[in-house]
């Protein structure tokens, strides 16, 4: 920096007096002005000029620098906890990661974004960044600094130019996808409006249940893209030039298979706080607004425009290849039987994973508003909040939900309020069949541990709770149960209990995907042969064998 002609230095070497003086300079100029020191006492004296700076909204970036993080408290000298020292002071602290592999300078570039970005966002003031090393490299042996990506924030004001040029990008693209992500409430007008982008910009619009979008061209990746469907190279295929995602989680395998191209595409976030989410690794644009306001904007921008339709046809075509075969009993059979039968205008929420994996693969009726609580993953608390939704609705209410998480949740079953537009389907297939879709188990030890196999059944309890009870244990008795599960002019709510086994439903789903995945012969090698590494030596030390190497598991 002493060197760049860009940059005016100043060197002051009492700390305190620097913060003060980049003080100043800020305020007479009204641009950010970055103060810089060594760890320890040096950053400390920064306090009283960085409290000042955020009472008088002055853009100050402070960049401390600091030791091994590995080394805190363990007689270091010079060596302080610096991680969020300025508190409430700042308006926003980073701490940088030791740069080890890709991923890691991936993730400091987006942080050091952020922080440039909060200086003046929605007001100004002073940010924080702390920046660990492992040792100090004064050498300077590169010619060049590394190319890193600028990250752009579009507002409604004050970014006019920023607008023009992004939607002249858009105009000009041959690949758009447009990621819907979880969304509990879509309006009426962002349905018309993304219907109307669809018409006039070359784009794929990428949807699951959770979108809750009734869009009849939206493509359900959920199959398509799962990682022991898709191949490396249809991936890299069907990659776009631009992703526009607006909403919450994103359950498709869509998000993770583009993770494995970081900046090969752009991706476009819309998102009303302006908040920086780096969901595929490529990240360059915030749109700080709704996804109405995004829409309407880039569809009046469009004028004439129409949609070629090249690319949203190379998805329909390969999510149509997807083969679907009489399924053996199963949790996918029981599931396929309810799900699909469940009527306009019902809300069904999904406990978790398999429920949302599996209801994914098969064709809703419209006008089902679907939720999941993915926002944090967990098994705790399905059976609560849908209860909760199903009484602040007269509308039919489904859930699909495993063993392991109604019996974690099962005393919601005593509320009060507890209406009889309650539908239950319960999976009890003895265990957490999660942990061995994904091959986590590996002998009998995993079944009284990590599986938590169990042979307890939900009748008595759920019977003393007032439900209509109903089991099935093969496809006739299920047949012949779901007639009465799926009325909606009971005068309970009802209970439908279906018995199946984790490792059969593991294996049902894995012949599925198997069933009619596109095969090319590099890809296929590849999964072959790491399938009969972790066979032979172990996952866990395949696992670790390809880390050390660098290779993706």
């Amino acid at each position: 920096m002493e060197k760049d002609p860009f940059f005016k230095c100043y060197s002051v070497v009492d700390e305190r007096s620097a913060g003060y003086f980049a003080l100043g300079i800020a305020q007479q100029t009204n641009e950010p002005v970055v103060i810089s020191c060594t760890s320890s006492t040096a950053a400390t004296n920064y306090w009283p000029p960085v409290a000042e700076a955020f009472y008088q909204n002055i853009p100050i970036l402070v960049m401390t620098s600091d030791r091994d993080p590995e080394m805190l408290g363990q007689w270091e000298d010079q060596m302080i906890d610096q991680v969020g020292m300025f508190d409430r002071h700042v308006k926003k602290s980073f701490n940088l990661p030791i740069i080890h592999e890709h991923d890691d300078e991936l993730y400091c570039q987006r942080l050091v974004n952020d922080a440039l970005l909060e200086l003046t966002h929605r007001g100004t003031g002073p940010v924080h960044i702390n920046i660990p090393m492992k040792s100090y490299n004064n050498s300077f042996n590169v010619k060049t600094l590394p190319d890193v990506v600028k990250y752009d924030r579009v507002t409604i004001e004050k970014s006019d130019i920023l607008w023009e040029k992004k939607l002249s990008q858009l105009k000009n693209a041959k690949k758009i996808a447009v990621v819907c992500g979880q969304r509990s409430f879509v309006s009426d007008d962002l349905k018309k409006q993304i219907s109307s982008f669809f018409k006039h910009y070359n784009s794929a619009i990428i949807v699951d249940y959770m979108s809750n979008l009734d869009f009849e061209e939206g493509i359900n990746t959920v199959v398509c893209m799962d990682d022991r469907y898709v191949t490396t190279k249809k991936a890299q295929e069907l990659l776009p030039d631009i992703v526009i995602s607006y909403g919450g989680q994103i359950f498709s395998g869509v998000k993770d298979q583009f993770r494995k191209f970081p900046y090969k595409f752009e991706h476009w976030l819309v998102q009303e706080d302006g908040k920086v989410v780096d969901a595929f690794k490529s990240f360059t644009t915030v749109f700080e607004c709704s996804p109405e306001y995004f829409f309407t904007k880039a569809n009046k921008y469009a004028e004439d425009a129409e949609n070629d339709k090249e690319y949203y046809n190379q998805w329909k075509n390969y999510a149509g290849s997807v083969i679907y075969p009489e399924f053996p009993w199963s949790h996918v059979y029981a599931i396929k039987q309810v799900v699909e039968k469940i009527p306009e205008d019902s809300i069904l929420h999904l406990s978790i994973n398999d429920a949302i994996r599996i209801t994914n693969f098969f064709k809703l009726n419209q006008h089902i508003k679907t939720y999941a609580n993915i926002g944090t993953h967990g098994i705790d608390g399905p059976l609560s909040t849908f209860l909760g939704q199903a009484v602040a609705t007269d509308d039919p209410a489904f859930l699909v939900v495993g063993d392991l998480a109604f019996f974690y949740d099962m005393n919601a079953m005593r509320l009060r309020h507890i209406k009889n537009n309650v539908h239950v389907l319960l999976i009890n297939n003895h265990g957490g069949s999660e942990f061995y879709f994904n091959g986590m188990y590996k002998d009998k030890y995993s079944d009284l541990h990590t599986t938590a196999r169990h042979q307890t059944k939900a009748e008595g309890w759920v019977k003393e709770n007032n439900f209509i009870y109903l089991s099935a244990h093969d496809k006739e008795s299920l047949n012949s149960a779901v007639k009465e599960f799926m009325r909606t002019d009971l005068d309970q709510p009802v209970f439908l209990e279906v018995f199946t086994e984790m490792s059969t439903d593991a294996k049902t789903i894995y012949d599925f995907f198997d069933l009619s995945r596109p095969r090319d012969l590099k890809s296929e090698t590849i999964r072959k042969s790491k399938e009969l590494i972790k066979k032979t030596i172990g996952q866990d030390k395949a696992l670790k064998i390809a880390k050390n190497l660098g290779i993706k598991k």
